[in-house]
């Protein structure tokens, strides 16, 4: 039996996508306006088509025509999590924020591709006050183009699937008139930091299960030029650790096995903190936040808070604040920060702490993703099977390259930014950056 279809919308670097393929899918086409994203799901996902472009004027035909698909091929979901800054519950929320039209591009979307279902995803934010009534207006939408919606919707935190953070994201589940509606998952995991229940069940990876068998990137000088380093320097896993770095039995689930090099420890930069920085640091107690920086400090036996995004070049280019590591003086790496959202070892980011940061804080973490998808198969009546044949990442040129490069890659305009910024090292001639650049090149090459 072929793997059901599935489309991403509002991609990222694929979270979602993720997910969606551990759990049984084929995703065969991804829309992602940002370049860089773009080329990030391009190398995660080679086999995916990704149309670097928005989605507004984006037809059904032209996904199909990129996925490939044929006349009798039917799209089984669409899937996404259009920009959610007009309802998010950090900063000014309102109704008219235009961003939101991109909600009801979804919507036409999920209708003119016939899908047999659909999954929406956003910030709790929508769920509450004034946001109340869009979610309303929204399942009546989907309802106006022939959709029936599982309800009432629902708010899942990823630690109760598995995931050693925080983050709570609404889910919107719906159906093809005439198919079985898909249920909400329950939670597989207790998370780390709550006390047993009167159901109890196993409890999920902490923080130090998720970063303590990584070598630290202090260890290496090199990760001041460049974001990949060869180390054998790992500890002893723990059962989620095995699963990040593929040495379990169950660590591809049903999606694809990668072909990688495990001994190349990624997205690693150094952060450089002043002595009265890391001093700050080492005095803070685990648990509690920083008073001058305002970051918190994870617990080895807690859960990671809530991981965010920044802001994009078009709205200052701020850096997304990283929690302090428990056991060290700095700030966790990217690398650090995938672990703690779900994302595999073999999961690469663009090269620069400041996007790479960005694409882990705005995806869905893959475990929770993977948990949603699964009610969707199950709705469908597909029984997912194990892939054995390994999937080639894709040209490592994709991670280095900077917004308008990555344009150029796809034949897009750039988008406005008011800086292209490659953070995450000293300041330096260009000279010694372009060494930098081409000798990570060679490393992550092998």
């Amino acid at each position: 039996m072929t793997r059901p279809i599935g489309i991403d919308l509002f991609s990222g670097a694929g979270g979602l996508s993720l997910g969606f393929e551990q759990a049984g899918f084929d995703v065969r086409a991804a829309a992602e306006i940002d370049p860089v994203h773009a080329a990030v799901h391009k190398f995660n996902f080679p086999n995916c088509a990704v149309l670097a472009r928005s989605v507004v004027g984006l037809t059904a035909a032209e996904i199909r025509e990129a996925a490939a698909l044929g006349p009798s091929d039917r799209v089984d979901v669409v899937f996404g999590g259009p920009p959610c800054q007009g309802f998010s519950m950090i900063g000014h929320r309102v109704l008219d924020d235009p961003r939101n039209r991109l909600v009801h591009e979804f919507v036409r979307l999920v209708h003119e591709l016939d899908a047999n279902y659909f999954l929406f995803e956003n910030v709790k934010g929508l769920t509450v006050g004034k946001h109340r009534a869009f979610l309303d207006e929204l399942v009546t939408a989907f309802r106006n183009v022939g959709y029936d919606v599982a309800l009432p919707w629902q708010v899942l935190d990823a630690a109760d699937f598995g995931v050693p953070q925080h983050r709570e994201r609404l889910i919107l589940l719906g159906a093809r008139r005439g198919l079985p509606l898909p249920v909400y998952p329950l939670p597989t995991t207790r998370p780390a930091d709550r006390l047993p229940g009167l159901q109890d069940l196993p409890v999920g990876p902490s923080c130090l299960d998720a970063l303590d068998d990584l070598p630290d990137a202090d260890a290496f000088e090199v990760l001041d030029l460049t974001d990949a380093v060869r180390t054998v320097a790992y500890k002893a896993p723990s059962r989620y650790a095995s699963e990040m770095r593929g040495l379990s039995n169950n660590a591809w689930h049903y999606g694809y096995p990668r072909k990688w090099d495990p001994g190349l420890m990624t997205s690693s930069w150094r952060t450089e903190h002043t002595p009265v920085s890391q001093a700050r640091f080492a005095a803070t107690r685990p648990g509690q936040t920083e008073p001058i920086s305002r970051f918190y400090k994870l617990r080895p036996d807690g859960l990671s808070n809530t991981l965010r995004a920044g802001t994009d070049g078009a709205r200052g280019a701020f850096t997304s604040p990283r929690p302090i590591h428990y056991a060290r003086p700095r700030c966790v790496t990217v690398r650090e920060m995938a672990r703690l959202h779900g994302f595999p070892d073999w999961f690469r980011f663009q090269w620069t702490k400041w996007h790479g940061a960005r694409q882990i804080g705005n995806a869905v973490p893959p475990p929770l993703a993977r948990a949603v998808a699964a009610e969707i198969v199950r709705a469908l009546g597909v029984e997912p099977k194990r892939q054995r044949k390994a999937m080639a990442l894709g040209a490592v040129d994709l991670l280095y390259m900077g917004m308008s490069e990555a344009a150029r890659h796809f034949g897009v305009p750039s988008p406005p930014s008011k800086r292209d910024r490659k953070s995450g090292a000293r300041k330096r001639s260009q000279r010694e950056t372009e060494e930098a650049r081409l000798a990570a090149l060679a490393e992550c090459r092998g």
